[in-house]
């Protein structure tokens, strides 16, 4: 039984939590995160150009070794016929609520964005002001309201304004530390897709079920869970591991 544990540990905590870390050391090459490419990743139409609505959400590796394990997620949207995009993001740097601060689809101190979520025409135009209300009401909207770990944080803001908004049936990356905070107070209820039901105690540990999330357990922050609709492993500090 003490073989059997100590694998399961190696294979499941130890060996994710290697891979990576070499990939954050390859991706990062010693550059100071201060230096970190923070330019675009060309994900975006050009936005005096796309006269139609749009929503997107955008989740990369968060700076230095903070990478080998979590993420951090973003809003970026525009109503129709607006020239350019507006970027929300949630962080730890003086109000807490930032807009327009970084580029868009902005390389987040050298970690390429990946697309978490994509709304657009009709569908993202009905979606822009939900969105611009969901932030709006964001309940930890103070200086001094965000806290890294368990949260609330960037994931947590993303994942209540998800919640808020019908038709964004997405689940943020199992590395989006932070997501399963209660953001709404609640230690059961919803998932932020609106498919399932989480069970919650204070962002340390929970359970998630649902169609858009799969299975999902988490402790202290980790995930570990399986996507059933998208067949996949879901594992920390790896993220995704299937389809």
């Amino acid at each position: 039984m003490l073989r059997l544990t100590a694998f399961a540990i190696v294979l499941l905590v130890v060996l994710p939590l290697a891979v990576s870390a070499a990939r954050c050391a390859l991706r990062d090459r010693g550059v100071p995160w201060r230096l970190a490419d923070r330019s675009s990743a060309g994900l975006l139409p050009d936005a005096a150009r796309h006269r139609h609505a749009l929503v997107r959400i955008f989740a990369a590796r968060t700076v230095s070794w903070r990478g080998i394990v979590a993420t951090h997620c973003w809003i970026v949207l525009k109503a129709a016929d607006d020239r350019r995009y507006r970027r929300f993001d949630y962080t730890a740097w003086g109000e807490p609520i930032w807009v327009d601060r970084f580029v868009p689809d902005g390389r987040w101190f050298g970690s390429a964005p990946d697309t978490v979520f994509a709304a657009d025409g009709d569908e993202a135009a009905r979606m822009v002001p939900l969105i611009l209300a969901a932030i709006g009401h964001y309940r930890y909207d103070r200086p001094g309201d965000y806290r890294a770990w368990p949260g609330p944080n960037s994931n947590t803001f993303v994942a209540a304004v998800m919640s808020a908004v019908p038709g964004i049936a997405a689940g943020l990356p199992p590395t989006a530390i932070g997501k399963d905070f209660p953001y709404d107070g609640r230690s059961f209820g919803p998932t932020p897709s609106g498919t399932g039901l989480r069970v919650n105690l204070g962002g340390y540990l929970g359970l998630t079920f649902g169609w858009v999330e799969g299975l999902e357990i988490n402790v202290l922050g980790a995930v570990w869970g399986v996507d059933v609709r998208r067949p996949a492993l879901k594992l920390p500090a790896i993220g995704r591991l299937g389809l």
